[in-house]
């Protein structure tokens, strides 16, 4: 029969143990002038505040010999708070404030630390002592294994001739797949840091890398100070370098990372900087440049971004863009951008209206822009709100907005060419819109609604300075939703569509500097205005027919598609050749999506003219299994001058993975021109992970080439030992002893 002694601290009741008589499971040994022990105890390396609860010792035998000597055997198991300790035998002399336990000895702290021995030799406050054939292992994955531990204080604990290593360790004496060897390890648990004198690294028991002293954190340690992974990159305009990047913790909400880029041809400081607040963070990344490419030039980027929470629930977000010159970002492997966009927003939304301010800036990257010719500076204010009137039912949308571009050009502008034209507008939109459905099934929405908007136009001799257009507008749209259900449990839904719509937008003159280029799909089919913003609006009287359909399987496969065409009073000469919307009748828009078991998703649209040609189309696939993923694009663009497409555009894109086996997964990812019969980027991964190391080869290709940027190479290369990070981000592979 198992016993059990519940004491207010682990042992030092024995202090008033005065009876040598075996203590039965039942008895009670809580006088109320025990010691107590400190507030704070240790078992191995975790340090575990004293709880208000008492500690249980259950054993198979528990009795006190006549020296007063508590001695328990048997399946010897101890409790306090988080930490749990079983053993063989416990032997406690009051006497000599000595605690001898037989092993093997098992010490839990939570689910963070374990601890291992044959034998130990402690105070009875278990700060300090020694233990024989100690293993300590963090989060069941970095394993310290030593002669002998001591523990010093309840806050460091010395282990002497150590091999440190979180790969799998087989039994038959082969070594793991890298080790650490030291002389000494100290671990100060309170900083949750580990000293190492005299280390060597080794890869398959060979040495490889000495060093007389070095720190490095435990797993359990979320932010420390000290060097991040290495990486190696090689490319065709910087030769091969390294970067080492050192990692600051400036305290619990801040941290500043550096990393030092080395090579032949360039050197370079990447610096990242990462702060919490209460209600918002900030992260900052920047590099400072001298390299070969441009002699004599200093060189870099800032990128800036975050995101606050104001009073009101009013929202603050930013994200700040700068680059000293067009291919940096390309020579360095950073963010593929050919505009960079820096924003400052200010928002708010509540159920029943909505608030945001902007203010944008672009910097243009390409060869075929001009600076002084693009809006550069661009600031939007917009308002909505809805009510829920009484008396005619619906819903009210009121609508005000603001909007400025400028351009730093002060060339005027035409009516073919915008030149320097700079332009400010305000929007004041009135909408209201109602549903009915019939027994029938049959669904009429009716929409009413009214535009003011004034225009100010500077820098520009082919519209007037101020002018203002009146757009009142109107649109009734019915539905009939129908379903049926199929024998073998599958549903099918189908839905006719058609709408007539008019809106009026007098003849008032205007320049369209926000919505040169339009894309008709299903989300604006049954707009009144196709135009991504409200400078332009189409006019007249529309007719729009449409037929959505969807079936969804029992087995999980389902299928969606969608058809619908535009048919207006006059033909639209503001609509661009490839839009699909010019004419009296727009193209054929069909769109549809495949989805199997969550597997495989296909998702098809494209715009069929009356020659039943398509004038742009686009295929995306997505294949996901255990071990394989595939994301696959083919889009084709007719030809546009308007769009900046002299020649009719193909492409195809691909990205995907494969595991070949546990732990080694293979990677590839291409971008294709079909029309000029030439890759534009290609690259290649692989990677090796499991318990104990990940490997990362890369090798990717740049073909395009502009007056800026040049074709490159990019070869890289980086290992990661495991086990010192907190959590690696993916999953890994345990290796067999039968196999390795």
């Amino acid at each position: 029969m198992r016993r059990a002694l519940r004491l207010s601290t682990v042992l030092p009741f024995l202090a008033i143990a005065s009876s040598a008589l075996p203590i039965s499971a039942h008895a009670q040994i809580l006088p109320q002038t025990a010691p107590q022990l400190p507030q704070q105890r240790a078992f191995g390396s975790a340090t575990v505040d004293a709880p208000s609860a008492p500690a249980i010792l259950v054993a198979d035998k528990l009795f006190i010999t006549p020296e007063r000597t508590l001695v328990a055997e048997g399946n010897v198991e101890a409790f306090q708070g988080t930490t749990r300790l079983t053993a063989q035998k416990i032997t406690f002399d009051q006497t000599e404030g000595a605690l001898k336990i037989e092993g093997p000895i098992r010490i839990d702290e939570g689910e963070t630390i374990t601890i291992l021995a044959s034998a130990a030799e402690l105070d009875r406050d278990m700060r300090n002592g020694l233990l024989v054939g100690a293993r300590m292992v963090f989060q069941q994955q970095l394993q310290l294994a030593s002669l002998q531990m001591t523990r010093v204080g309840g806050r460091y604990t010395q282990l002497y001739k150590t091999a440190v290593t979180s790969c799998h360790v087989c039994n038959d004496g082969r070594p793991p797949l890298w080790q650490i060897r030291a002389e000494r390890i100290t671990h100060d648990q309170q900083e949750k840091q580990l000293y190492l004198e005299s280390a060597q690294l080794r890869v398959m028991d060979v040495p490889v890398f000495y060093f007389p002293a070095i720190r490095l954190p435990d797993p359990t340690l979320e932010r420390a100070s000290g060097f991040l992974i290495p990486s190696l990159r090689t490319t065709s305009n910087l030769g091969t370098g390294i970067k080492v990047p050192y990692f600051f913790a400036l305290g619990p909400h801040r941290d500043l990372t550096i990393s030092p880029y080395l090579s032949s041809r360039t050197r370079t400081l990447d610096l990242r900087y990462r702060q919490a607040f209460r209600r918002g963070d900030v992260e900052i990344n920047g590099a400072y440049t001298r390299d070969d490419l441009y002699p004599g030039e200093g060189r870099g980027y800032v990128f800036a971004k975050g995101a606050f929470g104001l009073p009101n629930d009013f929202n603050l977000r930013f994200d700040f863009k700068s680059v000293s010159d067009d291919a940096y970002l390309v020579d360095y492997g950073l963010e593929d951008l050919d505009r960079l966009r820096s924003e400052v927003v200010v928002s708010r939304v509540k159920r029943d209206s909505l608030f945001r301010a902007s203010a944008i800036s672009y910097k243009t990257l390409r060869d075929s822009e001009n600076q002084d010719l693009i809006p550069s500076s661009i600031g939007n204010v917009y308002y909505e709100r809805r009510f829920f009137p009484d008396g005619v039912g619906g819903e009210l949308r009121l609508s005000l907005e603001t909007h400025g571009h400028n351009r730093t050009s002060d060339i005027s502008g035409t009516l073919t060419d915008p030149g320097g034209r700079d332009v400010g507008r305000t929007t004041l939109d009135l909408d209201w819109q109602r549903n009915w459905q019939f027994t029938n099934g049959l669904v009429t929405e009716l929409a009413l609604g009214a535009a003011a908007d004034a225009f100010r136009v500077y820098d520009d001799s082919a519209f007037d300075g101020n002018s203002t257009r009146f757009s009142p507008r109107s649109a009734i749209t019915f539905r009939l939703p129908m379903a049926r259900s199929e024998q073998n449990g599958a549903r099918q839904f189908i839905e006719p569509i058609l709408q007539i719509g008019w809106t009026d937008i007098g003849n008032t003159a205007v320049p369209n500097d926000e919505s040169n280029f339009v894309e008709f799909d299903r989300g604006n089919l049954l707009e009144l205005s196709r135009f991504p913003a409200t400078d332009a609006r189409e006019d007249g009287v529309t007719v729009v027919y449409g037929l959505n359909w969807a079936r969804y399987a029992p087995s999980g496969w389902q299928a969606t598609a969608t058809i619908g065409q535009v048919f207006r009073e006059d033909s639209d000469s503001r609509f661009t050749k490839s839009s699909g919307l010019g004419g009296t009748s727009s193209d054929l828009l069909m769109a549809a999506q495949l989805r199997l078991n969550n597997d495989l998703a296909i998702s098809t649209r494209g715009l069929l003219n009356g020659s039943l040609n398509f004038s742009k189309a686009e295929v995306r696939g997505d294949w996901m299994t255990k071990r394989s993923t595939l994301t696959g694009t083919y889009l084709w663009l007719g030809t546009d001058p308007a769009e900046g497409r002299s020649e009719e555009t193909s492409e195809l894109w691909f990205d995907g993975s494969y595991e070949v086996t546990p732990g080694w997964t293979a990677s590839a990812n291409l971008r294709y021109d079909i029309s000029d019969a030439r890759a534009t980027r290609a690259g290649l991964g692989l990677v090796y992970s499991n318990e104990c190391v990940t490997v990362d080869l890369s090798v990717n290709r740049r073909y395009t080439s502009t007056t800026s940027v040049e074709p490159t190479t990019d070869f890289g290369f980086t290992i990661a030992l495991n086990g010192f990070s907190v959590d690696s981000g993916s999953k890994s592979y345990r290796r067999s002893c039968k196999n390795i």
